[in-house]
């Protein structure tokens, strides 16, 4: 049996950490996609202040869910 997989490139902040961008990223995906099967970390990132005062931290993921076809 054959799998197909639909991948969706979608970026996540957080004022807390990397780790909770990516948590919300799949929270918000999985609010609207069904199947969600894996997740990979594409890009990270942050905005600091003029301070040098880290203030957010940002990823970019891809999310894959399996493309339902004919049974």
């Amino acid at each position: 049996m054959h799998k197909t997989f639909k991948v969706i490139r979608m970026a996540g902040t957080s004022p807390v950490g990397y780790e909770d961008a990516i948590k919300m990223a799949i929270s918000d995906a999985h609010e609207s996609l069904r199947g969600l099967n894996w997740f990979e970390v594409v890009e990270q990132r942050g905005r600091i202040d003029e301070n040098g005062v880290v203030h957010e931290w940002q990823v970019v993921i891809d999310v894959a869910f399996k493309v339902e076809g004919k049974k």
